[in-house]
């Protein structure tokens, strides 16, 4: 149950900036705010939503913190490069290369998070 926990959390992860991100845009594809404006504010929707799942995940889990922080984040930040790669990829027309260091790099703040969670848990038993 935890493992499907895990794979689930890390879904919802990815999706709620990715629905966040339609009310930016017109029909036609266009973005309605300035380009740098809008990746802040995907930012800011994906540390929070991260950390909301993080924090939820977390209340289930009662030993190994900081394991369960590397492992929860590595498993969150592929779900979210992989369903990028599989999704937004195509949708955007990005390359590959533009696409890691413009969106892809920024997912690192879910480990990020996630290790800081596990040892703050860890350090406080």
């Amino acid at each position: 149950m935890r493992y499907l926990k895990n794979i689930l959390y890390g879904f919802l992860a990815w999706l709620i900036p990715f629905v966040a991100s339609f009310f930016f845009y017109t029909r036609e594809g266009e973005l309605t705010i300035d380009i740098f404006l809008f990746k802040s504010i995907m930012i800011i929707v994906g540390s929070f939503s991260a950390a909301f799942l993080l924090i939820s995940y977390f209340k289930k889990i009662n030993a190994d913190y900081f394991k369960e922080g590397i492992i929860v984040g590595l498993i969150w930040f592929g779900i979210n490069i992989l369903l990028d790669l599989l999704i937004l990829i195509p949708m955007s027309g990005m390359s590959i290369t533009d696409y890691f260091t413009q969106i892809g790099i920024r997912y690192l703040v879910i480990p990020a998070m996630s290790i800081a969670i596990g040892t703050s848990l860890e350090n406080k038993k």
